[in-house]
């Protein structure tokens, strides 16, 4: 996280936590025309998993309660959107401590800094070791540093998972990334802040297009 993230994250954990929420990561990307801050909760991991996953009501209390948080401290003085959702199946990974949640999944990766002459790469995650997160790419291990990622998420298996047919109509490869690329809605811009919901399984091809309930 970058200093920002990290004071917003503090800000808000608290206040999710009494809605039983936690802060999955926090994602404050600006241009010239204002912020887009997208927050990703989830329910603790500890969680029983039979249980329902986070839904719409959870995603529009925890914009709620993020946007009178920030509100009061005010952390972003530019103006910017708040977009609250679900991390969804290809969820994006913050830490180390989520890559070890998901040893075994295949996640793609970009570095801050190549390694081994690589800077953005598909691969397995097989193990976590402090802060040294271990791949399989192409049946060769390769390691490292969670401190160099800039940005990672798990890699699903669409076609395996029954979201996707490996071929449309016309014989195209049809997964995900693969065929032409989708448009995207864009959240109207206010002078503070327009906060905005995505559905837990808001998106099968990205994580951030899909149903919105934006909140007033």
């Amino acid at each position: 996280m970058t200093e920002k993230t990290q004071q917003i994250a503090e800000l808000i954990t608290p206040p999710l936590a009494s809605l039983g929420l936690v802060v999955e990561g926090i994602e404050l990307l600006t241009s010239p025309g204002g912020a887009l801050l997208r927050v990703y909760i989830d329910f603790p991991a500890d969680r029983d998993p039979e249980l329902p996953p986070v839904g719409i009501d959870e995603c529009e209390a925890a914009s709620r309660e993020i946007s009178a948080q920030m509100d009061v401290a005010d952390p972003i003085t530019s103006n910017y959107t708040l977009e609250v959702s679900t991390p969804g199946i290809d969820r994006p990974l913050f830490n180390a401590e989520q890559f070890g949640r998901f040893v075994g999944e295949s996640a793609k990766v970009t570095l801050r800094l190549p390694v081994e002459g690589r800077r953005r790469f598909t691969g397995v995650i097989t193990g976590v070791d402090g802060d040294t997160l271990s791949f399989e790419i192409d049946g060769k291990s390769f390691a490292v540093h969670a401190g160099n990622v800039d940005k990672a998420r798990i890699a699903p298996d669409w076609v395996a998972l029954g979201l996707a047919p490996a071929k449309d109509a016309s014989g195209r490869d049809n997964r995900p990334g693969k065929g032409p690329s989708r448009g995207k809605a864009a959240g109207k811009g206010t002078r503070k802040s327009n906060s905005k919901s995505s559905h837990p399984l808001q998106s099968l091809d990205t994580a951030d297009a899909g149903a919105d309930v934006e909140i007033e």
